[in-house]
């Protein structure tokens, strides 16, 4: 439906490829989410996101199939679905939700200084004594919420750059010592909902 202050062509040309751009945007960026939390085993806010995003998405393809000779509805669908892809990583990453195995690798001479630091700030560790092909080695394990990766990673670096360490999703945890997570007004509703559960 075209506004009568706005100029046919415009509307045809510039507003509706905006509009299309802006849902896809929108749909997508819920898919990219809605994939992830799928993946992690999260059952509760994966159906309500695919509720919104097929409702964003039928509204965008009706409005591209209503005119098919508009290349610029076509144009901005794609860059759409292409932007959306990318800001559906970014609210994942700034969400930082649920948690990861972190596996840390070291030689001798800084494992002590790491496993130090873990535990002055209540993470909890499980070590395991390892060869590697350049000799004795430490393994670091430690299950630890999202948010608290990069202060880790960056303290790792600090103290040994060389340090090995890999990153792993978590769907399902028993017991276990777990840092309590900083309240955050934001965020505090989905980490709650997503937290990964524990298997019975």
């Amino acid at each position: 439906m075209s506004f009568s202050i706005i100029a046919p062509e415009l509307y045809a040309w510039v507003v509706l490829p905006l509009l299309i751009f802006l849902a896809r945007i929108c749909d997508v960026s819920m898919e990219t989410i809605r994939v992830i939390y799928i993946s992690r085993g999260i059952k509760f806010l994966a159906p309500v996101i695919a509720f919104f995003e097929i409702v964003i998405w039928l509204l965008a393809m009706e409005v591209v199939m209503r005119d098919l000779t508009n290349i610029a509805n076509f144009l901005a669908f794609a860059f759409g679905f292409a932007m959306g892809t990318y800001v559906g990583l970014i609210i994942e990453e700034k969400l930082s939700i649920g948690m990861v195995i972190l596996r840390i690798i070291t030689t001798e001479n800084s494992n002590d200084e790491i496993i130090s630091f873990m535990q002055a700030e209540n993470y909890g560790i499980t070590t395991l004594d390892a060869a590697g092909a350049r000799g004795n080695v430490k393994m670091i394990l430690s299950l630890v919420n999202r948010t608290d990766v990069s202060p880790i990673t960056e303290h790792i670096r600090t103290i040994n750059p060389h340090a090995f360490f890999s990153i792993e999703d978590v769907r399902y945890v028993n017991e276990g010592i777990f840092r309590p997570k900083k309240p955050n007004r934001i965020t505090g509703m989905f980490h709650a909902l997503v937290r990964p559960r524990k298997k019975k």
